[in-house]
């Protein structure tokens, strides 16, 4: 039953959404409208480069080279997408070629150029900065490369990643109703609010941590909005920790501190600043990735965190390249399917952690809620020319 559930939750849906089916397509097992997130096997991979070679043979005359540029290397969440994207290309037998945007526009620009003059054949491309999306872009299509992007779009690419609305209206409405089990409707009504944003990397990012608002209203509605703090996390904890840290004086002791942001790293950050100041009694926090899986076992204040699943990116990462080079029409994104992770299913995803006798409290997504919040999404001005990520539901 693990496996089976572990295998639901993994599944990514591309889902997008408007026509979907017109872009399902089956290529030896992969079909980016409806898969179910298993790895391919070797012989699968075989036989889909054996078909992209007869459309579009490798630039170098021997086998495929796929760039990837990773949003930063030395981060939990980039280290597992690169480990999981390395184990398919191997399982494929293309090469990957690896780079570091060290989440930076300038440095993914001379990456880009770099797997330019490296003649890569495709590229997978993780960078945060939206003001450099159009520029590094251009680079490839100078190049007649095509490339897909992960969780920040880039005109013209394929989009892979997060469903940013309902991630993050799932984390939000998961913190507000675990403020209310631990504190009380009536105290956690007085307490402040702190989202972690990423303000940098545009308008897709920002329907994270506006799902993250708007889920955690649908527990709150009546909550002040003038306890609700907003923080530019840079997408890294020891940021975050900062501005966290500068926030608290305007917290009074003893008032609830609800917490989530962008990813778990800058959850983090944010949670060990109240953790210094000696305000751990005070705090409640929700993460976004579940990928510090760690943290989220041990600490008793991390109560939950939106599931991605970085380790099996790769699974539909080269696929997508692959499909790609043999011509195939993919959708125009592709998006994950988020389960909520807390210490009661733990275990369920990741074996290697217990899981607690029972959860803090019953969570319950507030599917009406989100629906109407979907509707009056679709309306707003920071989303035009992003209509086609925003899920059916």
């Amino acid at each position: 039953m693990k496996a089976f559930a572990r295998a639901l939750a993994l599944g990514v849906a591309a889902s997008v959404l408007f026509g979907a089916a017109a872009f399902a397509e089956d290529f030896h097992g992969f079909d980016s409208a409806n898969y179910d997130g298993k790895r391919l096997s070797a012989e699968q991979y075989a036989a889909m480069v054996k078909d992209a070679t007869a459309v579009k043979p490798p630039r170098n005359g021997k086998k495929y080279v796929i760039g990837f540029a990773n949003l930063q290397r030395d981060i939990t969440f980039g280290v597992v997408v690169e480990k999981s994207i390395q184990a398919n290309a191997d399982l494929a037998g293309v090469d990957l070629l690896v780079a570091d945007n060290r989440l930076d526009g300038p440095t993914a620009l001379a990456n880009a150029q770099s797997f330019v003059q490296r003649q890569v054949d495709y590229v997978i491309e993780f960078q945060t900065d939206s003001n450099f999306g159009q520029t590094v872009m251009n680079v490839f299509n100078d190049d007649g490369v095509k490339v897909v992007a992960i969780d920040i779009p880039m005109p013209g690419s394929t989009f892979f990643g997060a469903n940013n609305p309902k991630s993050g209206y799932m984390s939000g409405s998961y913190l507000g109703q675990a403020a209310i089990a631990k504190f009380g409707k009536d105290k956690a009504m007085q307490g402040y609010f702190v989202v972690g944003e990423l303000p940098q990397s545009g308008s897709i990012p920002k329907m994270r941590t506006e799902g993250q608002v708007n889920g955690f209203l649908s527990a709150l509605p009546e909550f002040d909005k003038t306890k609700m703090l907003r923080i530019d996390t840079k997408n890294t904890q020891q940021e975050s920790f900062a501005q966290m840290t500068n926030v608290l004086g305007r917290i009074p002791d003893g008032v609830p501190i609800m917490i989530t942001a962008i990813n778990d790293q800058s959850a983090i950050g944010m949670l060990r600043a109240v953790q210094q100041a000696g305000r751990q009694a005070d705090v409640v926090v929700v993460g976004n990735g579940a990928d510090e899986t760690k943290a989220l076992s041990e600490e008793p204040d991390l109560v939950a965190a939106t599931g991605y699943f970085p380790e099996n990116y790769g699974n539909y990462l080269i696929p997508i390249a692959l499909s790609s080079l043999a011509g195939k029409t993919l959708p125009p994104a592709v998006l994950v399917n988020h389960v909520m992770i807390n210490k009661a299913n733990l275990c369920q995803y990741y074996a290697d952690y217990k899981c607690a006798d029972k959860a803090d409290f019953e969570y319950t997504f507030p599917q009406e809620a989100f629906s109407a919040y979907l509707t009056e999404l679709r309306k707003e001005d920071f989303l035009k020319g992003f209509e086609d990520l925003v899920p059916a539901k």
